[in-house]
């Protein structure tokens, strides 16, 4: 069983340009992305899915010179692009992170990857030996989904899985331009054919943002960084602690509008 973590990545973003190779507390994002996940007990590799649009030769420099596999394919049809870079790193599972993400946490993925898989982790995080995880309860997991299933993770935790065969049948079937630049819809959207687990916190923080879209976005998590120096393994607990202190934090970017999963790139012409 090989668990792929996958991170798309690219310079072209819509509401702020260059976001992922951005500082924030003297790295750039991704690479606050790549080292979180790379801390999952229940990830065996991370990898970084790009495009073979010449302005993200930055992001392939960086994830080469991180020792980062580094996959290139489509600027919209990233769907086909995770499928390749699955493909490239013969996975058996595919956990979806954006690199727009930088306090995800590897506690939160290894609890949607163990939901997934409907099985215990050993106490060094790894799924118990001997355990037979296929075929598997669930199709597909995440820790967020759109109405009517909602999250009650904060926003820039999301965390996707699903196995390689479904991926592959969503590769293959998928047509609407959202679902292929979106990923993961395609299974979703149809609940009567695909057994979906929404993974909840006990408590509901889904209206927190911690991901970063935009100027207010990076500002805000700039800010969380301070108070956490010389550190990128602080948790989301203690980042809600924080907020608990210092309640204005969050204020930064609360009028963000979040983006319907629906909305495709205007500059998607294909």
């Amino acid at each position: 069983m090989k668990i792929i973590a996958i991170i798309q990545a690219r310079m072209k973003s819509s509401r702020l340009p260059d976001k992922v190779l951005l500082d924030i507390a003297g790295q750039p994002m991704l690479a606050h992305v790549i080292e979180r996940a790379q801390r999952a007990a229940a990830v065996d590799r991370v990898v970084v899915a790009t495009t073979t649009d010449p302005s993200d030769d930055p992001v392939d420099a960086f994830s080469k010179a991180r020792g980062v596999y580094c996959y290139r394919g489509s600027m919209y049809d990233v769907l086909d692009r995770y499928y390749q870079a699955a493909c490239a790193c013969s996975a058996e599972i595919v956990v979806r992170i954006t690199a727009d993400c930088p306090i995800i946490d590897p506690t939160v993925i290894d609890k949607t990857v163990f939901a997934f898989l409907g099985v215990a982790p050993n106490e060094s995080g790894r799924v118990r030996l001997g355990t037979t995880v296929f075929p598997g309860e669930y199709d597909f997991a995440a820790n967020r989904l759109p109405q009517p299933w909602g999250r009650t993770y904060p926003i820039g935790l999301d965390t996707e899985v699903c196995s390689f065969d479904v991926l592959e049948l969503a590769w293959k079937e998928a047509k609407l331009p959202h679902q292929r630049e979106h990923v993961m819809p395609f299974f979703y959207e149809q609940p009567e054919r695909f057994r979906i687990l929404l993974v909840n916190h006990d408590a509901d923080y889904g209206n927190l943002r911690w991901t970063v879209d935009t100027p207010e976005d990076l500002e805000m998590v700039r800010q969380v960084f301070t108070y956490f120096p010389g550190r990128n393994d602080f948790s989301w607990m203690e980042v809600l602690e924080l907020l608990k202190h210092y309640p204005e934090l969050a204020q930064i970017n609360s009028q963000v509008q979040n983006k319907n999963y629906r909305e495709v790139d205007s500059r998607n012409r294909t």
